[in-house]
């Protein structure tokens, strides 16, 4: 799995992040809305709800600005009309990418998500041209813990897999349905969740040198940036030494 160069990609991509505030609430505004209208209001029947909810509180969205979002979800308004629309292609060195956004124009999306491929040495695809290299997952990270103590609590909370990571870190793995059930017991358990999210997970990756891993980087900045993206997802493996370059 990819887990570990996704948490790198963060990491270096976290203060440009974070200057996005504004527009990152504004997305997760927008999946909560969306995923409430589909799956109901019921944070404990609706997997996807459950998944937004987690990811907005971690992002310090106050729960009032999140109940705000599944009331409109529920009672119907002008963006729930949203529909989920997932773009497929290769970037640079031949990393897979998915893009998952949500929109009501398809025109006004694929004119936001096309240039961006092109622009960074890539090329869209047509559905499915990636979409089976990947698997739908949540993750859970966890950055310090006992080893064994800790794999005991993520089996006895039904997860799938844990792996420890070179850094001292701990990826744990779950279907994604069942990512807040994990995760509340791992809390019950005394660990302390960094992040919990629902994920893509490549089968296979593709190493990136010097010169194509800024290149990626570059095109998932130039997507996320991207109104309509919620989303990016991608098989591209930088190695600590490429890292250290960037």
């Amino acid at each position: 799995m990819a887990g570990h160069s996704k948490w790198a990609n963060i990491k270096h991509r976290k203060a440009a992040q974070d200057a996005q505030r504004g527009k990152i609430f504004t997305k997760l505004i927008r999946e909560l809305v969306t995923a409430a209208k589909l799956g109901g209001g019921d944070v404990s029947a609706n997997p996807r709800l459950r998944a937004a909810v987690d990811k907005a509180l971690s992002s310090n969205m106050t729960r009032d600005t999140i109940n705000r979002a599944i009331e409109r979800g529920v009672g119907g308004g002008d963006d729930t009309n949203m529909e989920t629309r997932v773009y497929e292609g290769y970037g640079p060195g031949g990393a897979a990418v998915m893009v998952e956004c949500l929109s009501d124009n398809a025109n006004r999306t694929i004119s936001q998500v096309r240039p961006s491929f092109t622009k960074c040495g890539g090329n869209l695809g047509t559905e499915g041209s990636v979409g089976y290299l990947f698997s739908k997952k949540g993750l859970i990270l966890i950055l310090n813990a006992d080893e064994d103590s800790l794999t005991e609590a993520a089996i006895d909370a039904g997860a799938e897999d844990i792996q420890p990571q070179e850094d001292g870190c701990f990826e744990i793995y779950t279907a994604w349905e069942d990512l807040g059930a994990v995760r509340d017991a791992i809390e019950a358990a005394g660990f302390k969740i960094e992040n919990a999210e629902v994920t893509m997970i490549p089968s296979t990756t593709v190493s990136l040198d010097a010169e194509t891993a800024p290149k990626l980087l570059k095109l998932i900045d130039m997507l996320e940036d991207c109104d309509d993206v919620q989303n990016v997802y991608h098989n591209g493996e930088i190695s600590d030494e490429v890292a250290a370059l960037l």
